[in-house]
């Protein structure tokens, strides 16, 4: 690299950097005041909310690093375009694409480090964070357990061995208990959905009763119990594709597999979690049309709104398609690279058009 080359890359890290100090300075508050509904239930006080603020800021920041890196790019490249430098540079023979060089390696700097808090700070912290939270907020059960969930209220243990996101989970076991240690059944059940507050439904429930000197089986399509137990408590079971590693997420695709189990909703994840982390350098790079073009005399306001509002539209057509590949069972890689394939071909020809 020669000294245009870390000029410009280390421009686009610093301004990259204050981008995500102020993004994640709000979005820490933002998620520390929507914690003040639960602050006082059960044991969760304002020092555990704000644990759980500070524990989740690496996920926000996972989430957070296409839009700051975007704003970074458009704050440091359009402050050297407004001081005519990177006119100076294009002037003296640099082509568009030797400036693009030390900005898309400041966005795979980026990415490298999106991925290596994806993989090992985010998921960890922020399960630890939920599972934290909600312990303190439901004091009077217990809670045991990480592939699988073991819950026990009263005379009810309830084991939750796979799980998924919403209000339903599938695999249950239900222990009921007669007294401290006697074991008077177990039902098992393919599936146990909230059916309203206070009430739970197993679908399709095997029931092995133990009595005095027999034991007798039964099957019934649906079972209603009552317990206390919320679906946040479930959810700590719950795998959320969003709160795994890359890793975790092969893992888990394989064991669905396996046991011949719907696998889209996490095939989508795997794929746009990688699309996410390759789009840090693309919307790095988009930066360059902009800085030469329309926005090479606008002020450093402007020039954050339009990084804010690219980022979050972005953001919301990655949702989108998302959510309707899953919906209409669209090729889950496809769906996950859509949206990074398409702002990438549009960034190439962006730059390709830039004099």
């Amino acid at each position: 690299m020669n000294t245009l080359d870390r000029y410009l890359y280390r421009t686009v890290i610093l301004y990259t950097l204050m981008a995500m100090a102020v993004l994640l300075t709000l979005g820490g508050l933002f998620l520390f005041i929507s914690e003040q509904g639960d602050i006082g239930v059960g044991t969760y006080s304002a020092a555990d909310a704000v644990l759980y603020t500070l524990l989740n800021l690496p996920q926000q920041s996972f989430e957070l690093l296409p839009i700051g890196a975007m704003i970074g790019a458009l704050m440091g490249l359009g402050n050297l375009a407004a001081a005519s430098e990177l006119v100076v540079t294009r002037a003296s023979g640099i082509s568009i694409w030797r400036v693009a060089w030390p900005v898309g390696l400041a966005g795979a700097t980026i990415a490298l480090a999106m991925y290596l808090i994806g993989e090992y700070a985010a998921p960890p912290l922020s399960q630890f964070a939920q599972t934290e939270k909600t312990t303190s907020r439901l004091a009077d059960v217990s809670f045991a357990g990480r592939g699988s969930a073991w819950i026990k209220e009263g005379s009810l243990i309830l084991r939750l061995r796979t799980g998924e996101v919403g209000q339903a989970f599938g695999g249950a076991a239900l222990f009921v208990l007669d007294g401290s240690s006697r074991l008077k059944s177990i039902q098992t059940a393919e599936r146990i959905s909230v059916a309203d507050p206070g009430r739970w439904m197993l679908q399709n429930v095997r029931t092995t009763t133990f009595s005095a000197g027999r034991v007798t089986g039964t099957y019934a399509d649906r079972v209603a119990i009552r317990s206390t137990i919320n679906p946040d408590f479930l959810g700590l079971a719950a795998t959320d594709p969003d709160l795994l590693t890359l890793r975790g997420l092969a893992g888990y695709i394989d064991h669905l597999r396996r046991n011949h189990l719907q696998t889209a909703l996490f095939e989508i994840g795997f794929w746009s979690r990688i699309a996410r982390i390759f789009a840090v350098v693309i919307v790095t790079l988009l930066a360059l049309p902009f800085v030469f073009g329309p926005l090479r005399t606008t002020g450093a306001g402007t020039r954050t709104v339009v990084g804010v509002l690219l980022g979050v539209v972005f953001f919301l057509i990655t949702r989108t398609v998302e959510n309707g590949g899953q919906l209409f069972g669209l090729e889950p890689v496809v769906v996950g690279w859509l949206p990074t394939a398409v702002i990438g071909l549009g960034t190439i020809i962006a730059i390709s058009r830039t004099r």
